[in-house]
């Protein structure tokens, strides 16, 4: 328990100065925007949104399974994140976030909406009526924005996905569109394509998968074409998080790989994600996956100034590193970091956090320990 305290921690270290500027109406105000301020304008709801998605299934655990301190800590920031909600979608706040035009604003939109699938009873269902109405018209606003042919297509499903936990119509063609353009786009192994083409980076993990699973299992019951397809989505997600899983090196390193690489640990959501939903491959044991994510935490967060004086993400892998951030990020951008988290939606007695220490594969055959032969899969 000392390691999920410690998860806890960290996650409320990050997320912590965008929430609690927002429920107080200061997030435009206090949030640096300096860094590529171009993108100054769509900052607030990058960091909203990409926050509330590794926040929200710890929020959605069940109380009575939490110990006391947990608990009234869950709590306070269930409460904190229904003001962030109305803040950021009350246009009568200093706080109303841009959601329609420029085409960032879609981006974030669906990964707010995620977080609604990953939270339905403490997020999503203890709005008022007020705020699930500015909610729903966010989410439609940003229909205005065209997603481009590639993950984009996910963030278009998503936001559809995020009406419908709402209660509200959604599109299921937005929905089927994405869906079926990615199982065109799949190259073999548990990997898609970002379009046709196979690109080195995280976004199977970012985005692709993450989403791709989440909605055929929200949807499946919906449309018999996505219930065709879930067997192998979650398949295929499950492989690749093996993938993840063993590119955790002994020490918590990991390939700086690819695009965006400045999201830091977010670069693990699909292999959190397996574990939150028991979906790890059979050589997978929930503690050595656990060690590993808990190894690579530490290293990522034991590096100087990753934090500005304020508590503010600075970009960078191992610290300060602007030069790794691309033109399209900025301090918002960074908070997709959050989903390596996932699993504190696992109550402390599930075996993710109940089983003793284990080693991760990279640990154990660096060790000189005994691992499972490693196999591609269709």
């Amino acid at each position: 328990m000392n390691t999920r305290r410690e998860w806890l921690e960290g996650m409320l270290k990050i997320v912590g100065p965008v929430l609690d500027y927002l429920s107080e109406g200061k997030l435009k105000q206090c949030m640096p925007l300096d860094y590529h301020p171009d993108r100054a304008a769509f900052a607030p709801l990058e960091a909203f949104g990409r926050s509330m998605l590794g926040l929200a299934p710890w929020l959605e655990v069940n109380p009575d399974r939490l110990e006391g301190e947990e608990r009234e800590i869950q709590k306070v920031w269930r409460e904190k994140v229904q003001v962030c909600l109305e803040r950021a979608t009350d246009k009568a706040s200093p706080d109303f976030m841009v959601f329609d035009r420029d085409g960032q604003p879609l981006v974030d939109t669906a990964f707010l909406a995620h977080a609604l699938l990953r939270a339905p009873v403490s997020v999503a269902a203890a709005m008022d009526v007020h705020t699930r109405k500015n909610v729903a018209e966010a989410f439609r606003a940003s229909r205005k924005i065209a997603a481009y042919n590639s993950n984009w297509l996910f963030f278009s499903a998503m936001v559809e996905a995020g009406l419908r936990v709402l209660g509200e119509e959604y599109d299921i063609m937005r929905v089927l569109t994405a869906l079926r353009a990615f199982r065109e786009w799949y190259l073999g192994d548990g990997v898609y394509g970002d379009g046709p083409a196979f690109h080195w980076d995280y976004y199977n993990s970012f985005v692709i998968q993450p989403m791709y699973v989440d909605l055929v299992n929200l949807l499946h019951a919906d449309h018999p074409e996505i219930e065709g397809m879930r067997t192998e989505v979650n398949a295929r997600a499950a492989r690749y998080a093996s993938i993840l899983e063993r590119m955790i090196g002994p020490e918590g390193s990991y390939p700086v790989v690819g695009r965006s690489i400045c999201y830091r640990f977010g670069a693990f959501q699909m292999l959190s994600q397996a574990a939150l939903e028991h979906m790890l491959e059979e050589h997978l044991t929930p503690a050595g996956v656990r060690c590993g994510l808990t190894a690579v935490i530490r290293r990522v967060m034991s590096m100087p100034d990753m934090f500005d004086a304020e508590g503010w993400l600075r970009p960078g892998v191992a610290g300060y590193q602007p030069e790794l951030g691309e033109m399209y990020i900025n301090i918002g951008s960074l908070y997709l970091c959050s989903a390596v988290f996932l699993p504190l939606g696992l109550a402390p007695d599930d075996p993710f956090w109940r089983d003793p220490d284990a080693d991760w594969t990279g640990r154990t055959v660096w060790t000189g320990g005994h691992i499972v032969i490693d196999h591609a899969k269709d």
